[in-house]
């Protein structure tokens, strides 16, 4: 076929699609209805074209030439329409309600198909087999199709990430049984085993999922590379939907459905701060456009085919679809009203209320992968002809009748149970909301009509308008809420604020992606907790969010088993910059508290919040200040580090500023921006953070071994293992290997427990658990860090063998431990005598 000749039928078409959206609207149908309208129209034109003019006669001529199999809607459209849905989708929130969308994904598509088979299968005579594949077939459902229509009437979040989440992973289910059957059918064996259906769908689906992470956080390491040219960016995430799904299908025979979607969730959830800012900013207005281009292609070639597939149709197979429709309908109730509230008694289950569940029930409509499904029956010649004219025909009399009856009926359904509305407490913050507004918007326009010498009639005229909607929203205060629910309100509010926050200062470069990952992690767990308990949730989620990370625990333990430093030097190195970052966005989080909560909740419930933040903000100011002590030179690279970035951030913003405003020339931005790039670069190159923990310097520091012959002081180095204690770590105590070791501390302080309930405080020089190695085993007090503290500890061998080598330094060690015995046998008579006592 020409190659012109398909160029103007594609450009025919989507010049057709441009004009459906606002027809949809005027119309009041759902946009994939009215494709579908257009699509069966075009399929019956193409056909009987011979009255047009030319040039349309030869569009029309070009479409009908399309060779469009099943192969062309599985492996062009459908990785797009998978990958655009998965990439908007919040995975935290798919998580959330994980266990009913895996409920509906999977087990509804079993239940469809079984339930589907043996109800066709027992009024026709197909065969079990036949039935039970178009069961399979119809269980898919279509996200485009309904996910429109919930966006157009503002359905709940919730309601579409649920559909969103079950039409994203129930193709994979659907096609995987689809598959089963279909070769067997086409074998002509007629058998099908249980085992091999649930083992290959299992390997599929688990092994799709695999190969979808891997593939995806692949991609995420190459954004890396690729930052600063968005335009390979964009298009690398464009050739990973079709990567994942063709190398999983192809190349590892595991599902492309599930990898494509994995794949999408993971750039949607990792790729904002792998690809540069502005990347991230356009790439969902470029999958946007690309959903939309192959949804909408994907509906008209697939409507296309209607008329060729229903053309052989007679009344039989007609009543047949519809008992198919009740079917099906009824399969899907028994999970959503059945299965699903069952789930809701274990831990994966969350609650789905009835409304929710009447949505989902109604909501299950069919689309162009059923469609697809059944024309790849159709071009299977091993299988019978009657077969494949009844799945054909079956299939796509369902999927129009889900279109024209769920589809038309869905808006109607979701108003009438009052999902489109907003709760009482959304509505009374909408008013508050809508009141601040026009309040500030009423006071500018004034100043405006003044400033431009606008009549004092047109004047008035504006101002009453913002007096009548005054008027209609002063009659819900905000007062009527509890100060609880305006608190946790404003948690929430706040907590999103700061995910904003932590991504502009990624996009300022103020942070490298590494931290902002970390950064903007946190800050959706601290969302969760606020969600889930409120202000308890957020002030038991602070102290979590100030505790040393798992990554940090297991780099100390590897520091205290083999003495490794370079990854523990990073974790305190990313632990210093995290905390000075949060404690930034901290104090700005109290003034916006300040300033836009407070006229939105009311001062009272703003105090209570600027409070709790004030209470994070000690916390971060705590273990900020055992970091600064013990690293100050460090420290203050990391203020002038953060000061250079913001002070670039700024001078580049001016510099665009300029541009914008045609102050200079482009030639003369990209000029002060690469002398920017060159003032600036100091910034961005720091050694790390030196720990310091040789046992050669920390000797030195220590005086107990002052006067000691450089002999004697390197045989003591190589003795001694220097290791870092945390603040409240314990050194020594019931848990730790007290009589084995003794610590001298180099550098810091530690705090002594002793049994009778005094502290006492060994700084720098100070040495403890030499008694033990010594004999006296029957006092062994707790010792904990007061910070940061540099130990040098030495075995119970080492230390015998010290004492025999070096003289002096057994003399001044047995002084101390002289000491320190005394004081234990004073306790101890001090200690008999009150027992003694009566």
């Amino acid at each position: 076929m020409d190659v012109g000749l398909i160029v103007f039928g594609l450009a025919g078409l989507l010049t057709l699609v441009c004009f459906m959206p606002p027809l949809a609207g005027r119309l009041k149908l759902p946009y994939s209805v009215l494709l579908a309208i257009v699509g069966c129209l075009l399929g019956i034109a193409v056909h009987v074209h011979g009255w047009a003019p030319p040039m349309l006669g030869d569009m029309l001529d070009s479409i009908e030439r399309f060779e469009i199999s099943s192969e062309t809607f599985l492996m062009v459209f459908l990785p797009v329409l998978l990958f655009e849905t998965s990439l908007a989708m919040n995975v935290r929130r798919l998580m959330d309600d994980i266990g009913p969308i895996l409920m509906m994904a999977i087990v509804a598509v079993v239940v469809c198909t079984i339930f589907v088979g043996f109800t066709m299968n027992a009024v026709s005579s197909y065969g079990l087999i036949v039935c039970l594949l178009l069961g399979a077939i119809v269980a898919t459902t279509d996200p485009v199709a309904v996910v429109g229509i919930f966006r157009e009437v503002g359905a709940p979040k919730r309601l579409t990430t649920l559909v969103e989440g079950e039409s994203l992973f129930n193709d994979a289910a659907s096609i995987a049984l689809y598959s089963v059957l279909l070769a067997a059918l086409a074998s002509g064996s007629g058998k099908v085993g249980v085992g091999d259906v649930v083992g290959d769908f299992l390997r599929t689906f688990i092994g799709g999922g695999v190969a979808g992470y891997l593939m995806g956080r692949g991609a995420c390491y190459l954004f890396v590379w690729l930052r600063g040219f968005p335009t390979a960016e964009i298009t690398l995430t464009l050739t990973l939907a079709y990567l994942s799904f063709f190398i999983s299908e192809h190349y590892l025979g595991v599902s492309g459905v599930v990898a494509t979607v994995i794949s999408g969730l993971v750039v949607g959830s990792t790729g904002r701060t792998r690809m540069s800012p502005a990347t991230f900013e356009h790439l969902s207005s470029a999958w946007e456009q690309f959903g939309f281009w192959a949804n909408s292609l994907i509906f008209l070639f697939a409507s296309m085919l209607i008329p060729r597939l229903m053309e052989a149709a007679d009344w039989q197979e007609l009543l047949l679809v519809a008992l198919l429709f009740v079917a099906t309908l009824v399969a899907r109730a028994i999970v959503v009203f059945g299965l699903l509230p069952m789930l809701g008694l274990t831990r994966l289950g969350t609650k789905v209320s009835n409304p929710y569940k009447t949505v989902m029930l109604w909501g299950g409509l069919r689309g162009a992968v059923s469609l697809a499904l059944a024309l790849a029956v159709t071009e299977q010649a091993a299988v019978p002809e009657e077969a494949r004219q009844f799945v054909a025909v079956a299939t796509t009399g369902f999927v129009l009748m889900t279109l024209f009856i769920n589809g038309i009926s869905l808006r109607p359904l979701i108003r009438m149970l009052g999902l489109n509305q907003l709760s009482p407490v959304e509505r009374t913050i909408r008013n508050q909301a809508l009141s601040i507004a026009l309040e500030d918007l009423q006071e500018k326009a004034d100043e405006i009509a003044k400033t431009d010498h606008i009549s004092p009639e047109a004047s008035e005229r504006i101002h009453a308008v913002f007096d009548a909607s005054l008027a209609s929203v002063h009659d819900s205060q905000v007062n009527k809420m509890s100060l609880e629910q305006r608190v946790a309100v404003g948690l929430g509010i706040v907590a999103r604020r700061e995910e904003e926050m932590f991504f502009d200062i990624l996009k300022a470069q103020i942070v490298d992606w590494r931290m902002a990952e970390t950064l903007l992690a946190r800050a959706e767990r601290l969302e969760d907790a606020i969600r889930v308990g409120g202000l308890e949730g957020f002030e038991s989620a602070i102290e979590a969010d100030v505790r040393h990370s798992p990554g940090f625990r297991m780099a100390l333990r590897l520091h205290y088993t083999f003495g490794f430093k370079s990854w523990l030097a990073r974790e305190l190195a990313h632990r210093f910059s995290n905390l000075m970052t949060k404690r930034s966005v901290a104090q700005r989080l109290m003034q916006f508290s300040r300033e836009q909560i407070a006229p939105l909740l009311g001062e009272d419930a703003a105090q209570r919040i600027v409070g709790a933040h004030q209470r994070r903000l000690d916390l971060i100011e705590n273990a900020l200040q055992a970091l600064n002590l013990q690293y100050p030179s460090y420290a203050l690279w990391l203020q002038e580090s953060y000061l250079g970035r913001v002070a670039r951030e700024l001078e580049r913003m001016r510099y665009r500023g300029m541009l914008d405003q045609f102050l200079i020339s482009g030639e003369v931005y990209a000029d002060l921006m690469a002398q920017l790039k060159d003032r600036w670069k100091h910034i961005d190159h720091h050694s790390g953070l030196d720990m310091e923990m040789g046992a050669a310097e920390l000797v030195k520091r220590v005086p107990l071994f002052e006067g000691l012959s450089a002999d004697s002081l390197r045989a003591i180095c190589r003795l001694l293992r220097p290791r870092l204690a945390l603040p409240d770590q314990p050194v020594l105590g019931a848990n730790t290997r007290h009589g084995e070791e003794m610590c001298i501390v180099a550098s810091g302080a530690v705090a002594v427990h002793l049994p009778d309930g005094t502290t006492i405080e060994l700084g720098s020089g100070e040495f403890f658990g030499e008694l033990a190695l010594l004999g006296e085993k029957q006092v062994n007090p707790d010792v904990t860090s007061l910070g940061y503290s540099k130990l040098l500890m030495l075995s119970a061998r080492d230390f015998h063998a010290l004492l025999a080598r070096d003289e002096s330094l057994r003399e001044r060690i047995q002084t101390v431990a002289r000491q320190r015995m005394r004081a234990i046998e004073v306790w101890k008579q001090h200690q008999e005598m009150a027992q003694q006592l009566p």
